[in-house]
């Protein structure tokens, strides 16, 4: 245990996921006077734990159920943002709020944890690039690009499991744009909760590195939620992070499970495409069901020390704690630091694939113009071309 914690004393760990805002929302209602982080007994999370666990950066999710979708989800998801800013804001003595790689290593340096916001559901944005932007504005750096639920331009990770039908063979046409535009933006793209039609997809097409900000290897335990083996090896060369999830469910496929079983799946995805794309993403409390060892923030560098005792090298060990996501962060930047002469994409989504009761038409045409829709389409088209390829579009 002493050369783990010397391991974090010098690296960051760097967690993917952590549903505490959202318990603060369910036990509390997103009241913050009334919660004091420091005492609190009823969460995987709170202030004595992340100190013990050694955490040195968050990514905590801003998650809306699937419920949401169509109705109030950009409202709540807002909610999410502030809570998520509150909290931080409420104890600097612990918190500092960061949205790079070098502020998360001066929220480390300064002996803080590093809060990060993820936003976890593309049901979140209500299929809006303008809503993408402004989130993005507020601090958020990933958005998981579906929860368990289709969205109306990407499939979810159960129409693998045959229990939901593919509404776009992965992503529709606006999917594509929405990724491309997360690149422009720096914004990373999780690929947790997608199907492997869609891995694939975005895995061909983004510039940037991609996270699995909370999933596991599918062939340790085959749950649709895993990441398979060719995957895994796409995400080695293309630079990305799988940061494994230590819910039962996903580390065992059953009920029970110790932290042995977690290091199996840090085991194999190491032994299938290295250890520089492997991170933490425990998905504490969001999950009912915990490994043994593993029950809560505080007993994270217990894996850490099983990693080096099954020989692990400590530039392994650095490499999963922080650096590799630090590297990703990083990446990103450097995209969109690329992508700046590039405008924002400003095409809305067909409104016939969003067209519900609670949804208006404003700025839409308000009768069909085949000849304007073919125009539309093509431009989308190009647009994508010349965010992928080297081609320069002059004005005609």
């Amino acid at each position: 245990m002493t050369r783990a914690l010397r391991l974090m004393s010098e690296t960051p760990l760097i967690d993917g996921h952590n549903d505490l805002p959202w318990q603060l929302r369910k036990q509390f209602n997103n009241q913050l006077n009334t919660v004091d982080l420091n005492t609190l007994k009823t969460t995987h999370t709170n202030i004595p734990k992340i100190k013990e666990g050694r955490l040195g950066a968050q990514f905590w999710s801003a998650y809306v159920p699937c419920e949401t979708q169509n109705k109030d989800a950009v409202r709540q998801t807002l909610e999410q943002i502030d809570v998520i800013h509150r909290m931080c804001q409420s104890y600097p003595e612990t918190f500092m709020f960061a949205t790079s790689s070098q502020e998360i290593t001066e929220a480390f340096r300064l002996n803080k944890t590093a809060c990060l916001i993820g936003v976890e559901g593309g049901h979140s944005i209500d299929s809006s690039l303008g809503t993408l932007r402004i989130m993005y504005q507020l601090g958020v750096r990933y958005l998981t690009l579906t929860h368990s639920c289709n969205t109306p331009w990407a499939d979810n990770w159960l129409v693998d499991t045959g229990s939901e039908p593919s509404e776009h063979n992965g992503l529709s046409p606006f999917g594509k744009q929405l990724i491309l535009e997360m690149n422009r933006l720096g914004m990373l793209i999780d690929l947790a909760h997608v199907t492997v039609a869609v891995m694939n997809q975005v895995l061909d097409m983004s510039k940037a590195p991609v996270i699995f900000s909370h999933s596991s290897a599918y062939s340790v335990c085959p749950n649709k939620r895993n990441v398979p083996d060719d995957v895994l090896r796409r995400v080695n060369e293309t630079g990305g992070i799988v940061m494994v999830n230590f819910y039962n469910d996903y580390v065992t496929c059953s009920k029970n499970a110790t932290l042995s079983d977690v290091a199996d799946h840090f085991d194999h995805i190491k032994k299938v495409a290295g250890a520089g794309i492997i991170g933490f993403g425990g998905d504490y409390d969001g999950v009912t069901r915990l490994p043994e060892g593993l029950e809560d923030v505080s007993k994270v560098p217990n894996l850490v020390a099983e990693l080096l005792r099954r020989g692990w090298t400590d530039e392994e060990v650095r490499a999963v704690l922080g650096n590799n996501l630090l590297r990703v962060l990083f990446e990103a930047d450097k995209v969109r630091a690329d992508l700046s002469n590039v405008k924002p994409d400003d095409i809305p989504i067909p409104y016939e694939e969003v067209e519900n009761s609670c949804r208006t038409s404003y700025g839409y045409p308000t009768t069909t113009d085949d000849s304007a829709i073919h125009s539309l389409s093509t431009l989308t088209l190009l647009l994508t071309l010349a965010l992928q390829t080297p081609i320069i579009l002059t004005a005609l």
